[in-house]
């Protein structure tokens, strides 16, 4: 069982930072394999931002975010985290984190059918 709980977000205006966390409670029998943000605006479906994969470190962005944001976890917390610069109003979503911990045959980074566990969310608005 995994369990994660996010932290972080907040208001912040156009153009300026925020640091979002993702802190994962894990059984001792499981183990994380790859960790993602997905962000979801009201009345849309959620979209990836960004995975780390825990053992090799290698990242993916989506294109909307590429060379702003930047994910990173710390092994011995358990945490993952997404620093956001240059934020835009179309950033402002429900910032959820997600973690597979089972490996699978086919398996899509980018699709949020394919991450067992999610956290509640935490809000990211940016205004103007």
């Amino acid at each position: 069982q995994v369990q994660l709980v996010e932290s972080g977000g907040g208001l912040v205006q156009a153009g300026g930072s925020l640091k979002l966390s993702c802190a994962a409670s894990i059984a001792s029998s499981h183990s994380v394999l790859t960790m993602a943000w997905f962000r979801q605006a009201p009345g849309k479906g959620p979209d990836f931002v960004a995975s780390i994969f825990w053992r090799s470190d290698y990242t993916y962005y989506a294109d909307s975010v590429k060379g702003r944001f930047t994910i990173s976890k710390d092994n011995t917390k358990n945490t993952v985290y997404l620093q956001m610069d240059s934020l835009r109003s179309e950033d402002t979503a429900v910032y959820l984190c997600a973690a597979v911990d089972q490996y699978k045959t086919k398996f899509l980074f980018n699709a949020y059918d394919n991450y067992d566990y999610w956290g509640q969310g935490t809000q990211v608005t940016v205004s103007s």
